[in-house]
């Protein structure tokens, strides 16, 4: 895997890389949007507790196909409002300690979930060799 960040374009805002080449052949899993839900159906209180939750979702998920956080090679997040992106953002950084390459990110501002206790969803792709 090799991020790329070219020289020629303005250096992201945070610790992302613009893309992410991924080798042929690789396999790829690519995650629905979590929500910060436990599996016992509660939500943590707060956008920091629901991102870390929704980071955990995700290693769960990758983990099941026999992966892990180190072959994120994209992160998608939603926000409720920009005084949320601080907490997400926080949890996000944590959850980079486990990656040792710069993925590629987006971060948008949304309208809502399904439920409005939501603050936070994240997906993820992920690629490791086949």
């Amino acid at each position: 895997m090799k991020s790329l960040t070219p020289q020629s374009i303005r250096p992201p805002f945070a610790a992302y890389a613009h893309g992410v080449e991924i080798p042929a052949g690789w396999r790829i899993i690519r995650t629905s949007g979590q929500l910060g839900i436990t599996a016992q159906d509660t939500i943590p209180g707060g956008a920091y507790a629901q991102a870390c939750q929704c980071f955990e979702n995700i290693t769960a998920i990758l983990n099941a196909g026999g992966m892990g956080p180190a072959d994120v090679v994209h992160i998608s997040a939603y926000v409720t409002d920009r005084a949320h992106m601080q907490a997400y953002m926080r949890a996000r950084d944590e959850y980079l300690e486990q990656i040792p390459h710069l993925p590629a990110s987006t971060l948008m501002i949304v309208g809502g979930f399904t439920r409005p206790e939501f603050l936070v969803e994240v997906e993820v792709m992920a690629a490791a060799p086949a």
